[in-house]
Parts: structure tokens; sequence; C-alpha cells
């Protein structure tokens, strides 16, 4: 399967790989800033944005796979990877596999105590429903910073200050997005995130949480960097689960210094 994507700027490339929502469009407030720099080739997992959904299962691994075969099909062997929740977790699978180069996990997903997960099911399921019955009147809510707030408490520190045209296109995601219900039984009802032995990841393992996450606890970051014990942990103050949204030009200084 290709992968839709788009391909911005020049320089050595860099991969970036969404999580439940928009597409490649969830990291609009921070690729032209990335394109300034390197090439920056983001893609729509299969049932998002513009990539039609697996025609077979859909897992973590079948994800990653469909990532994987696009880097080969791409000539794109040892390519920097960053991900972002779903997508975080996508990079540091590839990373365990050896695919790609340097990574960048944003928040992933994957490292949760049953508990957490049980609670991570419980909260943002019906989230999604509430935002695909509102559909549409989602620009009219998100224009209004009560609206971002009663809608975006658990996904950003302070969704009040974000504009309607950060967010919309994840929220829009989350409504329409045909591989949304299946890629949420993945993560709540599949197998955790599996580790990388010290000495076995192709190039550098950073991973960026925010302290205020609500749908990836902090906690969960101590587990990561135990499966991950080459990787680097890099903490995100007054960010949520999106640091593309609450810290954008921290998030890219970060992309930009940890992978070449």
């Amino acid at each position: 399967m290709t992968l839709n994507h788009v391909r911005r700027g020049s320089g050595s490339p860099l991969l970036l790989v969404h999580g439940l929502g928009a597409g490649w469009r969830s990291w609009t407030p921070i690729l032209d800033e990335l394109a300034r720099h390197r090439e920056v080739i983001a893609v729509d997992l299969p049932g998002f944005g513009e990539t039609p959904p697996l025609s077979g299962d859909v897992s973590i691994a079948t994800l990653a796979d469909a990532v994987a075969d696009f880097i080969r099909e791409q000539g794109l062997e040892g390519v920097s990877t960053v991900g972002q929740s779903m997508g975080g977790r996508i990079v540091l699978e590839l990373a365990r596999r050896g695919v790609g180069g340097d990574s960048v996990a944003l928040d992933p997903g994957g490292f949760w105590s049953p508990r957490e997960r049980a609670v991570f099911a419980a909260t943002l399921r019906p989230s999604i429903v509430l935002v695909r019955a509102l559909r549409g009147v989602l620009p009219a809510l998100l224009s209004n910073p009560v609206g971002r707030t009663v809608l975006l408490a658990q996904l950003s520190a302070r969704p009040w200050v974000l504009s309607r045209e950060t967010v919309l296109p994840d929220v829009r995601g989350l409504a329409d997005s045909p591989s949304v219900g299946a890629a949420m039984n993945a993560l709540t009802k599949g197998p955790l995130q599996q580790g990388a032995p010290a000495g076995t990841v192709p190039g550098r393992v950073t991973i960026g949480w925010g302290r205020r996450d609500l749908v990836t606890v902090p906690k969960q970051a101590d587990r990561a960097t135990h499966l991950f014990p080459d990787a680097s942990l890099h903490w995100f103050e007054r960010c949520g689960h999106f640091p593309q949204w609450d810290v954008p030009h921290e998030a890219t200084r970060l992309i930009l210094d940890s992978t070449s």
C-alpha cells in the first residue's frame, strides 16, 4: 500500500507519523518550520487522511508494517522518524525492528498499566462519540475558548489559548477517519509496546513527554525509558498530549536537535 503523503523543504529527510486524528495535517502547527531546515515527509496512515484503510487486521504491528513498506518504497532507508501518540508508538516499534535512523516519540502510547489503559478507553471513546455527534458544528464550537476548553481538556494543557485552525483538523479526523475505531481497539485491546535492549536500535531515540498529559500520563515515561534504555527523555512543561499544539517551538527544536 502506498501511503498518501506530502513532501516539503529540502535537506536530510524527516518522516512524520501522526496519531489518532487528522493524518498528516496533525503536524500543520510545526510543518512549515521543520521544512525550513529539513525535507519533511508527512504520511497519512491507513484509514486516516487520504490513505484507504487496511484490508485486513488493524494493529500497531500492521500499521508499522505499512510505514516500513513506505520507507522501502520511497528509498528512505535510515530516515529519521518522528511520531506523536499512536505515531510515537509506531516509530518506537520501527526502531525496535531496526527500521529507520534517529527517532523521536512524542507522548507515545503503549506503556499503560491495566488501570491506566482502562481509563484511557473509558474517557477517549466517549469523546470520539461526542465529536462525531457534533461534526456539523465543530468549527463554531472550536472558535470559542469555552468550546475548546470543554472539548479538548483531555488533550491540551491550555486549550483556551489555541486557535481553531490548530485543533480543528485533528478533531475532525477523530470524527471522520474510518480507522479510528479499529486503531482504538488496537491500542486498548492489543499487546503493549515491546522494548529494545540497549545497543539494538539503529540511531538515537528521544522521547518527549508532556508534564500535563492526561492521555498517556507522565508516569508512563519511566516504563518507556526502562523498555528503551538507549532513549533520552525530554519533559515538556505546561504541555498536554499534543506538543505540536501546546509548545510548538519547543517541539520543533527538540525534533531538529535530536535527528540528523
